[in-house]
């Protein structure tokens, strides 16, 4: 006889009903983050420190858990370009808003489209044939002068 253990199969658990996730009672971190910069207007880019201010005192957040999330999103804002770190690295130095965030695409309106180009008939279309153009003579090389 072999000493191989064999395993046993455990009874699977009953699995508890996943519970809704309550919605947050405050917008994205990149959304406070751009209303903080947008309202601090400072010139050099705000600190992480006082963007962090200005979301506690207008946002229902908690402290601690908002320096967390708001390191990890300036991360990620200069990564993908939403935010521009104009002092320091990582999430430390001065923020601003980056060239993607400055720019906002342009709404057309429901009912309004473009003009559509105009097909042009085949008879303009067709351009006169090209002339054959003639050939240049070949020069012929110099032979080089032995002396």
């Amino acid at each position: 006889m072999s000493d191989a253990v064999v395993a046993t199969p455990k009874p699977a658990k009953a699995k508890k009903a996943a519970k809704p996730k309550k919605p947050a009672s405050h917008p994205k971190y990149s959304d406070m983050i751009k209303a903080a910069l947008t309202a601090l207007k400072e010139k050099g880019g705000s600190s992480r420190q006082a963007i962090l201010k200005y979301i506690i005192a207008n946002n229902k957040v908690d402290a601690e858990a908002a320096s967390r999330h708001l390191r990890m999103a300036l991360k990620a804002g200069v990564k993908n370009g939403t935010l521009k770190q104009s002092k320091g690295t990582g999430a430390s130095g001065s923020f601003k808003l980056g060239e993607s965030a400055v720019k906002k695409p342009k709404a057309k309106a429901a009912g309004e489209k473009k003009p559509k180009k105009v097909a042009k008939s085949p008879a303009k279309a067709k351009k006169a044939p090209a002339k054959p153009k003639a050939k240049k003579a070949a020069k012929p090389k110099k032979a080089a002068a032995k002396k």
